[in-house]
């Protein structure tokens, strides 16, 4: 995992508004949930990139270049870009961190992994602190052989055949979509291939998303809606043309209003081609 410079560090933790946490529970706390909050899960720069045919490697390949675009524009990044500058940042600060291959189980048969997270090992347990699902408070995995308790609410931890998943609610599945994790230990090449091969396609490589907590709930753009999830599951919507979207993304998310303005229009998500599948070892 790529260092991140100690004047980068310092610059991330004063735009979160967080002092320099201790490497336990309470600071990953800390830190993830002026994250939830200040981050957006958005996929601003990827479709840039696509759209007007940038050269070099995808937006927020390193986590360097995710801090300073952050920094400048305040747009985030789609989960590899994301969770890959989560945990350096983490990392940065001392916590023990892995990475971490999931699929995001829109349906039955989705292939996987489709999906990036991050886990962070505590005395108290592993946690997952992920910057899409940004669940607002870091969710412990049960230990081998320990059962997960009832959700009392969502985003939560639950068993999904042998295997653990988080439920979490999205503008589409408001009711929770499952993301059930694979495996946890990629090494930095392996994370980079799953991340580069989303330029060939994905799902946000075609329609703007973007979403930040507020609060307890989450506020967002996607599927042609400007919405608002609250705690209880409530979801709120309107629909929204170019305009209205590029009008929430810069003054209600505060990205840069020159960049969000560049975004084409939404175009409909084309069939997965055929043979396309994760590279190297997380595949199946």
């Amino acid at each position: 995992m790529l260092e991140l410079p100690v004047g980068l560090v310092d610059a991330v933790l004063l735009r979160l508004g967080v002092a320099a946490p201790r490497n336990d529970l309470a600071g990953l706390t800390a830190v993830y949930a002026a994250w939830c909050q200040a981050v957006p899960f958005d996929n601003v720069l990827k479709r840039l990139w696509l759209e007007e045919q940038w050269p070099g490697r995808l937006p927020g390949s390193t986590a360097v270049d995710f801090f300073r675009d952050w920094l400048e524009y305040r747009t985030g990044g789609t989960c590899w870009a994301g969770n890959g500058a989560l945990a350096a940042l983490l990392s940065a600060l001392g916590f023990d961190v892995a990475l971490g291959a999931a699929t995001m189980m829109a349906a039955p048969d989705t292939p996987g992994p489709n999906h990036g997270t991050v886990i962070v090992s505590l005395p108290e347990g592993r946690f997952v602190a992920d910057a899409s699902i940004l669940s607002g408070v870091p969710l412990r995995l049960p230990d081998q052989g320990e059962a997960p308790p009832p959700p009392s609410s969502l985003p939560a931890v639950q068993l999904m055949g042998d295997r653990l998943a988080i439920l979490w609610r999205t503008v589409s599945r408001p009711d929770g979509l499952p993301c059930r994790i694979e495996r946890i230990g990629l090494d930095a090449g392996e994370w980079d291939a799953l991340h580069q091969n989303t330029g060939i396609w994905s799902p946000f490589n075609y329609a703007t998303s973007a979403r930040l907590n507020r609060g307890a709930g989450v506020i967002g753009y996607g599927t042609g809606v400007i919405y608002r999830i609250d705690p209880d599951g409530t979801l709120v919507s309107e629909p929204a043309d170019r305009e209205a979207m590029v009008r929430f993304l810069a003054e209600v998310l505060e990205i840069d209003d020159a960049v969000a303005d560049r975004l084409p229009e939404d175009r409909p998500v084309p069939p997965r081609p055929e043979g396309f599948a994760p590279p190297g070892p997380a595949a199946g």
